[in-house]
């Protein structure tokens, strides 16, 4: 066994370990960045970056087919290939990580492909050699998708979102279990590209954690293109013949070509030997950091396995600090209050902060305002495709808000107005003084302001 004494290790280089490692180096520190997949992580080949120009194929699809309504004849014949190519163009050959090891030992980071075992507090071994960290660790190991226990399952070839991405061909049928943002958005890509699709969720509706409403507009959305939503489903069985799943419901048995499994991401931690910093996990099996994303003395972690959002943006942000503070630069610790995201569906779901429901658990003095899509001038205009809300949630005793959702054609982009003035606590006085362009779609946020009663 060898040894060798650096500065830095970080193990996992996704978003957010890539980064930290990178400004590491950059700053002068000898750092080790350990992994054992593809240098970037989940997110550009197989998550966020070729899933959206998959959904980006689809919507283009559905957006010719609106034509008629407003103007025209279009004749739209769907060829996945296109979309297939695409993403293994992005995916850098295949899933061929090269140039993103290149950026990084460009910035004189030291890489090890492997998987990585915690030692202690200062001490990696990858295969036979033991890297000590004479500065920090840093944990960014990341998620993988979550396979519930349901008998059968794992016997089968089902798919999770990397099968999904990978696949060179649309199955004519596609039963999605789960009913959050990844199973919503593939299977509307899937279906808008031919597939016919049945998506099951056990809770009592899709997108669970986002506003009602939000979920409602989905989910009528997606009917009105063909898509099957089964809420309240418990599955107990799932088989496969070599040809065909079936999926017993109940009852019923439910059956088609694939199945994607899409029930949540769990933190990648069974061979990091995390009991090796004498630490507790939190709930969910995530490893607590404070606001500086500090472990114990000497350790770090950023990213999904913090349990603070499953999200490039997420472990960005907590790069950022972990830097600064292994650095021992000042800066503001972390603030979650004001987190984004944005389910990419169509109609997209952007939402910011606390929903209603999270507010009031959380004894705030709540007040909410809301307005439709298609009721503003810019949603009128827009005709089809144009079914949306935006909704805003306030602190009545301090008169800001501290949550907004917007639901519509261009919800993820509306959001980022409502998430500044969530993040910066404007006043909602303030907003409603605004002078918002005519006719947008982000002016329907007067709107909901407008129906605020406070």
């Amino acid at each position: 066994m060898k040894e060798r004494a650096v500065d830095v290790v970080v193990v996992g280089l996704g978003p957010g370990g890539e980064d930290a490692a990178g400004k590491l180096a950059e700053a002068g520190l000898s750092v080790v960045g350990i992994e054992k997949e593809l240098v970037g992580g989940e997110c550009p080949y197989w998550g966020c970056i070729p899933s959206k120009m998959m959904i980006r194929a689809a919507n283009a699809i559905a957006e010719a087919n609106r034509v008629p309504a407003l103007g025209g004849e279009v004749t739209v014949s769907p060829d996945f290939s296109t979309v297939a190519d695409r993403i293994r163009s992005e995916a850098t050959d295949d899933w061929n990580d090269q140039v993103a090891v290149d950026r990084f030992t460009g910035k004189g980071g030291i890489f090890v492909r492997g998987a990585a075992r915690l030692l202690s507090r200062d001490r990696v071994l990858v295969g036979e050699d033991v890297y000590v960290a004479g500065r920090a660790v840093v944990i960014a190991a990341g998620t993988s998708a979550a396979i519930p226990p349901i008998p059968g399952l794992a016997e089968t070839p089902y798919w999770t979102n990397r099968e999904a991405i990978a696949t060179r061909e649309v199955p004519g049928s596609l039963l999605v279990l789960g009913g959050g943002a990844i199973g919503v958005e593939l299977g509307q890509s899937f279906a808008r590209f031919g597939s016919t699709v049945t998506i099951m969720e056990a809770a009592d509706r899709i997108l669970p954690l986002e506003e009602p409403e939000a979920s409602e507009i989905v989910t009528a959305a997606l009917a009105a293109e063909g898509i099957t939503v089964a809420t309240g489903t418990a599955v107990s069985k799932v088989d496969h013949d070599g040809a065909v799943f079936a999926v017993t419901v109940g009852e019923t048995v439910m059956t088609a070509e694939r199945l994607l499994v899409a029930t949540g991401r769990r933190p990648a931690l069974a061979a990091l030997n995390v009991d090796a910093l004498d630490i507790g996990l939190g709930s969910g099996g995530w490893i607590p950091v404070d606001e500086y994303q500090r472990v114990a003395p000497g350790v770090w972690a950023v990213g999904d396995i913090t349990g603070k959002g499953a999200f490039t943006h997420v472990a960005m942000y907590q790069a950022q600090i972990a830097v600064r503070d292994i650095l021992g630069h000042d800066g503001p610790p972390a603030d979650y209050s004001a987190l984004p995201r944005v389910t990419f569906t169509d109609p997209e779901v952007g939402s910011v902060g606390l929903t209603e429901q999270q507010a009031r658990a959380a004894g705030v003095d709540v007040a909410t305002g809301s307005t439709l899509v298609p009721h503003t001038a810019r949603g009128w205009i827009h005709q089809t495709g144009n079914e949306g809300v935006i909704k805003v949630v306030a602190d009545r005793d301090t008169g800001t808000l501290i949550g907004a959702t917007s639901v519509g054609p261009t919800g993820g982009e509306v959001l980022s107005g409502l998430a500044v003035a969530v993040h910066a606590q404007v006043p909602v006085a303030t907003l409603r003084h605004m002078i918002y362009a005519y006719p947008t779609f982000h002016r329907g946020i007067e709107d909901a302001l407008r129906d605020l009663a406070m």
